[in-house]
């Protein structure tokens, strides 16, 4: 046993990871994956509607809450003559903490003038004060019982057991079930809950199912990732999903897509390097799918919102310069002159030029530009959005005169064909062509 073990340790750290990657690490390690990946699916379903409905904090504080609630069902059972270690009652105590906790936020709330931010931080430091007073008191326990009970803050999945990765199972069903029976009440309850009142929906209920799924997640991570990092799991994966879809019905998805490729790859670095906890990794890989979300999603990326900016300002440059060019003779017009007007440098006013000459809009050399047939008729439809909604504040949003040309120039690049039509109608005739040159 022991050579085989030393056999392991010495596989190159790669051979282990894909080993552990493909369930293929052996009985224990095969365990810890399985569970934790079942763990992430189950908080990023319930952390979508969670997030969504403003309740991660209050997930943290319930997380912290339940520190007092295992060590006093340590004490109580051991009072009782139980062994002080037996899971159903550690888990007990902790529900009932949380429970409570939760339960003490909403009485602050609405007993009090503080907000539920200030009440969050309150219950969320006194639970965990008195957890820490009571683990110190545990720690003087005569019987030797209490050892590893403080691995519930930061999780011991090395510990987990097939009955922990069945009892994963079931909570993992639980959440993904509710979400598919209550999606459209978990919509209204998250976007819209007082039309939901209104039309009868059950929402108090709803919300009141919503919280117990937290606390049932909150209470089944803390084995494997504990009370401190399960927050992660129930907020980091539903906030991944943010930037790939804005609609729930696939948020959720991808959230628990999310939060099982974290247990999955978290607890497979963690099994082929044993010195690396589990917990910290799983919220590790969480994060960093985070942060290639947040860079690269198609949509809602920090590289497509650059290069949606980059696209939107090349365009409003390309059609300053055909408004220019619209509003002077046939002679053509240098360059030069258009950039002093518009403030542009000499590599932008060059870059706008091959723009706009990609574009087929203007011809001749850069000392004597000139529209071409496109570029006249599209610098004349800036020209005619810009007095549109010029004459639209003036008249109707009975804006100053003298205070609308800075919008107008932002607003006239924007302004989709139906908008023109529409404001062409409620204008009349005096403003719906341009006039002419002049």
């Amino acid at each position: 046993m022991i050579a085989i073990l030393a056999a392991v340790e010495e596989a190159p750290a790669g051979v282990r990871l894909l080993d552990a990657l493909l369930l293929s690490g052996g009985f224990h390690a095969t365990t810890v994956v399985l569970g934790t990946t079942l763990l992430g699916i189950a908080a990023g379903v319930v952390g979508t509607f969670g997030l969504l409905r403003r309740r991660a904090l209050l997930a943290d504080a319930a997380a912290h809450a339940t520190l007092p609630g295992l060590a006093g069902a340590f004490l109580v059972m051991g009072w009782l003559g139980i062994e002080g270690r037996w899971s159903p009652g550690l888990l007990l105590g902790a529900g009932l903490a949380a429970a409570l906790g939760v339960l003490a936020i909403r009485a602050i709330v609405r007993a009090t003038r503080l907000g539920e931010d200030a009440a969050i931080g309150t219950v969320l430091s006194v639970f965990f004060g008195a957890g820490m007073v009571l683990l110190g008191v545990v720690a003087r326990h005569p019987r030797g019982e209490a050892a590893g009970l403080e691995d519930s803050i930061f999780g011991a999945a090395a510990t987990m057991l097939p009955g922990d990765v069945v009892l994963l199972a079931v909570v993992a069903g639980i959440a993904v079930l509710a979400a598919v029976l209550l999606l459209k009440e978990l919509r209204l309850l998250c976007f819209d809950e007082e039309f939901g009142r209104v039309i009868g929906r059950p929402l108090g209920a709803v919300d009141a199912i919503l919280l117990g799924l937290i606390l049932l997640v909150v209470l089944a991570g803390l084995g494997s990732v504990g009370m401190l990092l399960v927050v992660g799991l129930l907020v980091i994966p539903p906030a991944a999903a943010g930037f790939w879809s804005d609609r729930i019905g696939r948020m959720v998805p991808i959230a628990a897509l999310v939060g099982g490729a974290s247990g999955w790859i978290g607890s497979a670095i963690s099994a082929s390097a044993p010195r690396l906890p589990t917990g910290p990794m799983i919220v590790l890989v969480a994060a960093s799918i985070l942060v290639a979300s947040a860079l690269l999603a198609p949509r809602r990326g920090v590289l497509a919102t650059a290069a949606t900016r980059i696209s939107l300002r090349r365009r409003i440059a390309v059609d300053h310069l055909v408004e220019a060019l619209s509003e002077r003779d046939d002679r053509g017009w240098p360059l030069a002159s258009i950039a002093r007007e518009r403030g542009w440098g000499g590599a932008t006013a060059a870059l706008v030029l091959r723009a706009a000459r990609m574009e087929g809009l203007v011809a001749g050399p850069s000392t004597a530009l000139r529209p071409t047939p496109r570029g006249l008729a599209r610098g004349l439809a800036v020209r005619r959005n810009h007095r549109l909604w010029k004459a639209y504040l003036v008249r109707f949003a009975e804006v100053a005169p003298s205070h609308v040309d800075l919008t107008a120039e932002r607003v006239e690049h924007l302004l989709a064909p139906e908008i023109v039509r529409e404001l062409e109608r409620s204008l009349g005739e005096e403003v719906a062509s341009d006039g002419g040159r002049s």
